[in-house]
């Protein structure tokens, strides 16, 4: 058995440090170390998107990166996306315009159109349909998940938005 490695990281906004196997995957330490379930395991080889966090500030497969890699790291998983207790506008966006059915995808969605939002306040809807393509969907069939982008993004840019899907 291999030894443990010393790590360390802010998860939403919190130092977490602990000891894990070199191998660990950080999907699996979010989900069992730390107990942060909202970040899914889906294929377990990078293809669905289910994982997606925010390292750093960038969106990453957490099924790709061992737990040590991320070691120093500011993560960031969907819990950490609600502020004082308001929902991301991205999250509002998927309630508002049901871009969810199932809701397997769903974290991994958000958190791969929060990235894209940071880098572009004003996307069309072929750069948000580039920007998710990492990210499969069995049930939406993804109009209303790139609706939700665009009524996240008018709602960050301080647009008036509309309410529930039309």
């Amino acid at each position: 058995m291999a030894d443990k490695v010393r790590i360390r990281m802010t998860v939403n906004g919190l130092e977490q440090r602990g000891e894990v196997e070199p191998r660990m995957l950080l999907v699996h330490y979010l989900r069992e170390t730390l107990g942060l379930t909202g970040t899914h395991i889906g294929c377990d080889t990078s293809q669905c998107g289910a994982c997606v966090v925010h390292v750093d500030g960038q969106a990453v497969k957490s099924c790709t990166l061992f737990a040590v890699q991320a070691d120093g790291s500011s993560v960031t998983t969907i819990e950490g996306l609600v502020k004082d207790g308001q929902y991301h506008p991205v999250q509002e966006g998927f309630w508002e315009k049901h871009g969810l059915q199932c809701g397997f995808c769903t974290p991994g969605m958000i958190m791969a159109a929060a990235d894209l939002l940071n880098k572009n306040s004003n996307p069309t809807d072929a750069e948000i349909r580039h920007a998710l393509e990492g990210n499969l969907c069995r049930c939406t069939g993804y109009q209303n998940i790139v609706l939700a982008v665009q009524y996240a993004a008018a709602k960050m840019r301080g647009e008036p938005v509309t309410g529930a899907a039309d």
